[in-house]
């Protein structure tokens, strides 16, 4: 996921979301048990839809480490700006291909849902992932709307 607009960007700040919260990705579990495991470090991503749905979270909580973290170093940009206008609302994983442990390369097709200064909209598109030093890393996306 790589939304940027052109608005001014200000700082805000991120949901109040807790270990024990629900996990923003929408699997049935904590936050800290899910996806907040990966953006503290303590565990990786072991596939291509759980980093999809870790980095979606991590847009949730605006941890701009971790989405830094899990670029590809050849696309990754220099820093992540959040813009204080959006929430995100949703995800539904649409489709994945590839992406396992056995795997080195695997793309997540996906709509993520959000509000920009209260209007709802979606955001639909394929994430192309690989392995990179061993972990999968974002590399590539296409809007598919």
């Amino acid at each position: 996921m790589s939304r940027r607009t052109s608005r001014p960007r200000q700082q805000s700040a991120a949901p109040r979301i807790i270990a024990a919260s629900p996990c923003p990705c929408g699997l049935p579990a904590a936050y800290g048990e899910c996806c907040g495991r990966f953006h503290s470090g303590s565990a990786a991503a072991p596939t291509c839809e759980a980093l999809m749905r870790s980095r979606y979270a991590a847009f949730v909580v605006r941890d701009a480490p971790y989405l830094l973290r899990t670029w590809h170093p050849d696309s990754r940009p220099p820093g992540v700006d959040f813009d204080p206008a959006m929430r995100w609302t949703g995800l539904e994983i649409l489709g994945t291909t590839e992406g396992s442990a056995f795997h080195t390369t695997g793309t997540v097709t996906f709509r993520a849902h959000y509000t920009d200064d209260g209007r709802p909209d979606s955001l639909h598109e394929q994430s192309r992932f690989v392995r990179h030093e061993g972990a999968w890393v974002y590399a590539a996306a296409v809007f598919v709307d």
